[in-house]
């Protein structure tokens, strides 16, 4: 049975847990007419030290500075996380950001990263924001779990997050409420 929790700093040491491997068939480019498909055929595997540590900083960072994270749980393996930032963005600061989010491989479909997404949007959206920033790894799989949750590719790119990932493909969820 999955469980679910807010997590703190001390769960930074079980993001290396998270399966974040995958077959990917298919990637995203944005261009004028939209989301452009090119075709992929290779595996992605899951992080190296370097990939893992940078991913512990910034979740220590966000937690640190008033950001949340949320997180699934297999007994006591951490299977699925998402990271809230703290910083407001967009041109009327109305925007927060999706800053990490992953369900490792063998639990993905299963609805963790949606009960993890509606927690995290919800949060977002009594903090007071109208919409989350998401920028979103190109992959199929993830731009399509992004779609199927509301989310669009955004007309208004937030240029601290596209300098730092141009290939991303920058996604917006608005949050009724």
């Amino acid at each position: 049975m999955i469980t679910y929790q807010i997590l703190n700093l001390d769960h930074a040491k079980q993001l290396h847990e998270i399966d974040r491997s995958e077959y990917i068939d298919l990637i995203y480019e944005v261009s004028a007419q939209g989301l452009v498909e090119h075709k992929q055929d290779h595996e992605c595997a899951s992080w190296g030290q370097g990939q893992l540590e940078e991913m512990q900083d910034r979740y220590v960072y966000e937690l640190q500075h008033g950001g949340m994270a949320y997180g699934a749980f297999d007994g006591t393996k951490l299977v699925g996380f998402g990271v809230l930032a703290h910083q407001f963005r967009g041109k009327e600061h109305n925007q927060l950001q999706l800053d990490l989010m992953y369900v490792s491989r063998a639990y993905r479909r299963q609805g963790i990263g949606t009960r993890i997404l509606s927690f995290l949007s919800e949060e977002a959206r009594i903090r007071g924001a109208q919409s989350l920033y998401i920028s979103s790894t190109e992959t199929r799989s993830a731009v399509s779990f992004y779609q199927s949750q509301g989310s669009e590719v955004t007309g208004e790119l937030d240029v601290e997050l596209y300098t730092k990932e141009p290939k991303d493909i920058h996604m917006v969820k608005e949050l009724n409420g």
